[in-house]
């Protein structure tokens, strides 16, 4: 989304009414995901968001 080489470039990774995830690649070449829950985002790194989603998994 985003050319500038000082900022992160973004995608949406999914969306709904009230939820928004995306992933963020650092101008330093690491990713990080955030979650927008309403009027809280949590951000994760890579590692961290691995073990989140495999989190969600097991709540099936």
């Amino acid at each position: 989304m985003n050319n500038n080489n000082n900022e992160p470039s973004t995608e949406t990774i999914a969306e709904t009414e009230n939820f928004l995830a995306w992933k963020a690649e650092e101008p330093d070449g690491e990713i990080t995901y955030h979650i927008e829950l309403n009027n809280v985002t949590v951000h994760f790194f890579e590692e961290e968001w691995k073990e989140f989603i495999a989190l969600v998994r097991d709540l099936r």
